[in-house]
């Protein structure tokens, strides 16, 4: 019988039946060894085939995962030579960032801009927070929703806390499948047991040492919500790792440089320092912004060819 996994802790997985019955489930060790290489065979968000692993109906095997429509991975957080799947089967990637306690880089963005690029997924970016914003972190998401929305994402602002912008976020994600991501931190337990109270996530403030949000999720979880759609919530992410980029695709997961370097004078053109580059004529012009040249750059120097083959 067919199935959604809801969870994931592992070893062991919470499904749930196209009757919607939900159910514990376990893989095949055959299917881990043979057809998946990332950390994780079985990620929430697949739909996948099971069958009952006794006669009691407690406990069922997962014997084969349907083709995935996308997914999104990471470096693995216990192997950076190793990929994790975050999630699979998306519609859209909802970021949660805030300009404060805990303050999120742009280059933090920026690589999870390009994760979503390279698996052709839609995101959306909410900045949480805003009734602790003063006029400098007002004028800086003022500054970051032009650079976003020029270039094609969907920003929001929001306090998630006082209920300011939950209705403008749950719009967005009416009868869609929703990756929740972002810092510890940031809002998105908070959001979370707003849309669904009866779930009561545990929620922590900011470390005072660190100025970094403590991780409250263990494990990703999917939920269905009651405005129709689903979302997934996934471990804090402090650090967001890519793979499989090369310094010759980079570029393109920059839709602002996609659109324009077919104009550079050489077809294998970095960016940097190739003579006739229609990129860095657009920075200097200004139709491209320099902070997401920077964010380019940066990431550029630290793709290490062996990281992606």
């Amino acid at each position: 019988m067919k199935a959604i996994i809801y969870k994931s802790t592992g070893s062991w997985y919470v499904a749930k039946t196209l009757e919607g019955k939900f159910l514990n489930a376990r893989i095949k060790g055959v299917l881990k060894i043979d057809e998946i290489t990332s950390t994780n065979p079985v990620a929430v968000g697949d739909e996948v085939e099971i069958a009952w692993e006794d006669e009691t109906e407690t406990n069922a095997i997962i014997s084969s995962i349907y083709d995935r429509k996308n997914y999104v991975v990471r470096v693995s957080p216990h192997n950076k030579h190793q990929q994790h799947i975050v999630a699979s089967n998306i519609d859209q990637s909802i970021l949660f960032v805030t300009l404060k306690d805990p303050k999120t880089s742009q280059g933090f963005i920026d690589r999870f801009l390009i994760a979503c690029e390279m698996y052709h997924l839609p995101a959306v970016i909410v900045f949480n927070k805003a009734d602790i914003y003063k006029e400098k972190e007002i004028q800086r998401y003022t500054s970051l929703q032009q650079i976003y929305e020029s270039i094609g994402y969907k920003t929001l602002l929001a306090s998630i806390s006082n209920g300011d912008g939950v209705e403008a976020i749950k719009s967005v994600m009416v009868n869609k499948v929703s990756l929740l991501s972002g810092h510890s931190g940031v809002g998105k337990s908070t959001f979370i047991n707003v849309v669904l109270p009866q779930l009561s996530l545990k929620t922590q403030g900011v470390s005072g040492w660190s100025g970094k949000g403590m991780h409250t999720t263990t494990f990703a979880e999917m939920f269905d919500v009651p405005f129709g759609g689903k979302i997934i919530d996934t471990p804090g992410i402090r650090e967001f790792g890519l793979i499989h980029v090369n310094k010759q695709e980079l570029a393109h997961y920059f839709p602002e440089m996609r659109a324009i370097m077919q104009h550079c004078q050489f077809n294998n053109c970095l960016h940097i320092n190739e003579p006739g580059c229609a990129v860095k004529q657009a920075v200097i012009d200004g139709n491209i912004y320099e902070e997401r040249y920077i964010s380019y750059a940066t990431i550029l120097v630290s793709i290490k060819e062996k990281d992606w083959s």
